[in-house]
This record gives structure tokens, C-alpha cells and sequence, in this order.
């Protein structure tokens, strides 16, 4: 006879006495008197606050970010769902982190988010956070400072823009204009034409809509458990973006009743359902940077070689550029976005993996279905059968390095060429302008210094253009090696994330002009065909470049940051560490 069914448990819910923030405002005493006189200071009334969940909605808004133009008014939908759920909403500001106009590269910055992220949440009185972000480093930024911090968190995807158009042409942000960019450089576009591109490229807020960092990164932190089921697809512009906003707000609320915190949901188990999902989405390869440190913030040891077994075996469903090939994020959305997605493949992924909404991401997926075959692929028909990344090592990465197979043409899988050797972004770019250059197809184009050290902060440099000898010749790749990052949104035979950098001596700083350098891609190999011997010799004359800063916030970066395969987290901030700072202390 078969045992009788046990109900599920039903979660301990907490008490107002046992809020975060009754440490604050609670107690009978001077020092609550004065957080409750402050907050009335504020036009609070105690009832407006007194025994509900305060809620700190951590706002990457900001002028400078088209990204994030509209997180204006998604606050106030936050604020809505927060007030409609019983909670107080406070909205705190957070450090922008923008793709386009923060230099040398906004992932310079991307740990300082970080740390404000989780100094904001331990400082103040918040019971739980809503993360709102999108643009490429504030999603990894905000989720490792609150994974960190520990309070009940959820993530607000900023979501894809509209469509690109322009002349009746589809166009994917980033990726056309690369594109486009070496056609004007032969002589193919004209001024106007340029400008019509310039202008219909971007229509709306929102993130890049092509499968680039942003929308990677977006995609990962729902299949990890931590946004509302589908969220990371939602259009920026869609009303439905404004309702799952609203729902975030009530979400949160209930998760910190049910104490429902982020130890509890990223899990080895959900960490691998993350990079899974990337690879089937066709991710961008910063991916494995951002990936990595999320991970390793939630005391999971993700390393590349993990990620590179998952990538020979994961295929790649998502018809999305640039991996794909015609369609862009509005399109997959339609197609029924990542729960599609996610339910094709459903069974290599734990579905056993709790989420913010106190549900399995198996009960997530329930009723969840693909709406075009073409945009998000049926197994049987991948766009590329294998994942989106491969990892190599050899004598020039002996720590890995990093390509996206299906972005780039074939015939360089397996490719043999001399090494045309740059040490900065100037030298090179002069160089590729020069119509002289002395390059063929076959050459292997290599920029170094680009690295975390190097760059630095690591800039998104690694898409080498292509010298404007071969444009004119009608070619469009050619094998590039960097230990710099690229933009998610680029494509083409690039070998990124070359570790050590040569900053600090990685065998790149040792590649000379003229070496024979070889990919063999099926034997996720990189080497220079040079004899040990004269590697040795190279090194033993090698000098050390200056460091880049002398003080402030580059001076600590410099001193602190781990390289490329290890997540380019700060060493002092990685879980092994040290034990958390813990509450603060009140008086």
C-alpha cells in the first residue's frame, strides 16, 4: 500500500518584530527615536512604515544611460506593486555603469557597483531589494554586492529595445553597425545613408536588442531563478514591461516575509541552469567573465573548463544575432522568449531549483511554449550544434582564452598564420587604416595590453577592425587574438580574454610580428610555433610595464583584481576571503 501524500510544508513566515529593519526603528529608545523623527522629517507617518518590510529599490537610472531611460517610471511601478503588497518602498540611487559613454570601459567599474550594491543594502535599514538594471555591467554589478549582502533580493530587467529599421532593413544594435561600419570604410555607404543608420539603429530605451552582453547577462540572471519567470524578455517599451515591474514590487514584499534569500537560490544546481541557458541562447562571450564572479559571490567554484564541457554538448537554439542569423530580441519575445527557450530544453536542466517566486523553475515552465519553431529552434534543428563558447589553452593561454564558434566563419576553426603583433589600440588602428599594410587573409591580427591590467579595466577592444586592405579586397574576418573583451553585440574569429594578460607577463607579451600562430578549434588548442627555448629567452628579457595608476579608484582595481579565467572579481571581496561583515552595529 502506498504511503499517504504529505502536503507541502508551508514557509515559516517572519514577524514585524522580526524585520531587518526593526533593528532600526523598534526598540524604545533614543537612537530609534531619531530614525523615526528623521523618517517623519521626510513626510513619513509611522504607520507608513512601522512593522511593514521596507523595501530599498536600487535605481541604475541615469541621464547618460538610454539604456536605462525609462527606470524613471519603471520605480514608480516598483513602488506601486511594493505599496499594494503591504511593504514601504524607498528608492535609492546606484552607480549607472553605461555601456556607451563611461571610458577607458565601464567594466573598470563594474566591482565598484558591486561593493556599493552591498555597503547600500548592509548600511540601511532594507528588509529586501529590487535590483533594477540591464545595461551590460549593472546586472552582474548589482547581483554580486546583493548575493554578498544576503537580504531577500529580485532582479528587474531593463529589457531589449525596439527593432533597429532603417530603408526597410531589420537593424541589430552593435552587430549592424560593425557591419555597416566596414562597408562605409570601403567606400560602399554613403553620408546619408551612414546618418539614416545612425539614427534608426536605436529607437527606444532599452538594451541592445541582439544577443549581446546585456541581454546575455539579463537571460543568465533569470535562469538562475532570480528575476520573474520570462522577465529578462520583456521589451523595455511593452506594457507588459510596466506590469512585471509592478510585480517585482509585491514579489518582494512576500519573499521577505518568507525570508526567501538569495543563498537559498543561486546553487550549484542554478549556476549551471545559467550558463546552459547561455549557451543555448548564443551568449555573448563576456558571459564567462560575469558568470564566473556571480558564482564565485555565492561560494560556487564555476571555472572555464566547466564551462567549456557544457558548451561542446548544450546546442544553440536561438535564432538571435549575431549568432544567429535573422532574427533580433523583440522576435524571440514573440517566439515566447527564455520560459520557451528554457522549456526546449528543459531536460538538462534541474528543475528542482527554487526561484524568487518560492516555486521550482519547473513549476515556472508550466504552460510555457514556442510560438515560431524558426526563432527559437526545436533540438533537432539548432542553429549550431555545439554551444555558444569554446574555451582553449595552449602556450599562448595556458590559463584560457575564449571564442564564440558559431560567429565566426568556419575556415578558421582550423587555421595557420603569421602573427601581426600591436601593443596598443593606437598603433593598431593606424595600422588598419593604412591601405599599404602589409597583411593577407591568413594573418593573425594580435592586440595585447588590453587585459584587466593591461587595458585597463579590460575594455571591449578584442573585435580588431579589419585592415583596410583586405576591406577593399572584399574580406570580412580574419583571425584576431586579444586578451581584451569584445562587445557581446560583435562577431567574427576572435580569440579574447587571454590569460595571464600580458601585463603581467603572459606569454602574449612574448609573441613577436612574423610568428607562426595556430587555432585548432576542435582541439580547443591556441599556441605560438615557437620552441621553448627561445619562449624562455623571450622571457628572461621581458620587461614589466609601468603600472597604469598611481592612486584612487584605478590604484586599488590594479592592486586587487583577479584575471580573466578567475572572474576579474577583487581578490578581498571573493567568498573565500573572509567572513561576511555581518549586521552593523547600531547606537
Amino acid at each position: 500500500m502506498n504511503a499517504p501524500m504529505k502536503e507541502a510544508a508551508v514557509p515559516a513566515r517572519k514577524t514585524p518584530a522580526e524585520l531587518r529593519s526593526a533593528r532600526w526603528f523598534a526598540p524604545d529608545d533614543l537612537r530609534s527615536f531619531g530614525h523615526r523623527s528623521r523618517m517623519m522629517q521626510l513626510g513619513y507617518s509611522e504607520a507608513d512604515f512601522m512593522g511593514r518590510p521596507i523595501i530599498g529599490i536600487l535605481n541604475t537610472w541615469s541621464e547618460l544611460n538610454s539604456c536605462h531611460a525609462h527606470f524613471r517610471e519603471r520605480a514608480g511601478d516598483v513602488k506601486r506593486g511594493v505599496l499594494a503588497a503591504g511593504g514601504f518602498p524607498v528608492e535609492l540611487p546606484s552607480l549607472s555603469v553605461d555601456e556607451s559613454f563611461t571610458k577607458p570601459t565601464s567594466m573598470l567599474y563594474r566591482n565598484l557597483l558591486a561593493i556599493e550594491t552591498e555597503e547600500q543594502i548592509r548600511s540601511h535599514p532594507l528588509d529586501g531589494v529590487v535590483l533594477m538594471g540591464g545595461c551590460d555591467k549593472t546586472t552582474p554589478g548589482l547581483v554580486m554586492g546583493a548575493l554578498t549582502a544576503g537580504v531577500p533580493m529580485i532582479y528587474l530587467p531593463a529589457g531589449p529595445m525596439l527593432r533597429g529599421n532603417y530603408a526597410g532593413q531589420k537593424l541589430g544594435s552593435g552587430s549592424d553597425a560593425w557591419k555597416y561600419w566596414d562597408e562605409r570604410r570601403a567606400g560602399n555607404i554613403t553620408d546619408e545613408e551612414w546618418q539614416g543608420l545612425q539614427g534608426g539603429i536605436a529607437r527606444s530605451p532599452g538594451v541592445c536588442m541582439t544577443m549581446g552582453t546585456a541581454s546575455t547577462m539579463t537571460a543568465i540572471t533569470d535562469a538562475m531563478g532570480l528575476t520573474l519567470p520570462g522577465a529578462s524578455s520583456v521589451p523595455a517599451v511593452d506594457s507588459g514591461h510596466q506590469r512585471m515591474a509592478a510585480d517585482c514590487g509585491r514579489r518582494i514584499v512576500d519573499m521577505v516575509w518568507e525570508d526567501l534569500t538569495p543563498d537559498r537560490i543561486v546553487t550549484p544546481a542554478s549556476v549551471r541552469n545559467a550558463a546552459i541557458v547561455a549557451m543555448a541562447t548564443g551568449c555573448s562571450t563576456n558571459a564567462v567573465v560575469h558568470l564566473i564572479a556571480m558564482a564565485r559571490r555565492a561560494g560556487v567554484d564555476l571555472t572555464l573548463d566547466d564551462l567549456d564541457a557544457l558548451g561542446r554538448t548544450t546546442p544553440l537554439i536561438a535564432n538571435v544575432r549575431p549568432s544567429g542569423k535573422d532574427y533580433l530580441m523583440e522576435d524571440f519575445f514573440y517566439a515566447g522568449g527564455l520560459r520557451a527557450l528554457m522549456k526546449q530544453i528543459g531536460d538538462r536542466l534541474d528543475l528542482s531549483a527554487l526561484t524568487v517566486t518560492g516555486r521550482t523553475m519547473g513549476e515556472n515552465l508550466e504552460g510555457a511554449q514556442v510560438f515560431n519553431d524558426d526563432v527559437i529552434r526545436p533540438l533537432s534543428n539548432p542553429v549550431y550544434h555545439e554551444g555558444s563558447l569554446a574555451v582553449l589553452r595552449g602556450n599562448l593561454c595556458p590559463d584560457g582564452a575564449v571564442i564564440k564558434p558559431a560567429a565566426c566563419d568556419p575556415k578558421y576553426h582550423v587555421h595557420e598564420g603569421p602573427a601581426l603583433v600591436f601593443d596598443s589600440y593606437p598603433e593598431m588602428k593606424a595600422a588598419v587604416d593604412d591601405e599599404n599594410l602589409e597583411v593577407t587573409p591568413d594573418t593573425v591580427m594580435v592586440l595585447r595590453n588590453a587585459g584587466p591590467l593591461g587595458g585597463p579595466g579590460f575594455p571591449e577592444w578584442g573585435m580588431l577592425p579589419i585592415p583596410k586592405a583586405l576591406i577593399r579586397q572584399g574580406h570580412r574576418d580574419m583571425l584576431r587574438i586579444s586578451d581584451a573583451r569584445m562587445s557581446g553585440t560583435s562577431y567574427g574569429a576572435c580569440v579574447l580574454h587571454v590569460a595571464p594578460e600580458s601585463h603581467v607577463g603572459g606569454p602574449l607579451a612574448l609573441l613577436r610580428t612574423g610568428d607562426i600562430v595556430r587555432l585548432d578549434l576542435p582541439a580547443r588548442r591556441l599556441d605560438m610555433l615557437v620552441s621553448e627555448d627561445e619562449i624562455a629567452a623571450r622571457r628572461a628579457a621581458w620587461v614589466a610595464p609601468p603600472p597604469r595608476y598611481d592612486r584612487g579608484w584605478g590604484w586599488m582595481f590594479s592592486r586587487h583584481v583577479t584575471q580573466a579565467d578567475k572572474g576579474c572579481d577583487f581578490d578581498f571581496l571573493e567568498r573565500g576571503f573572509g567572513s561576511a561583515a555581518g549586521e552593523p552595529e547600531i547606537f
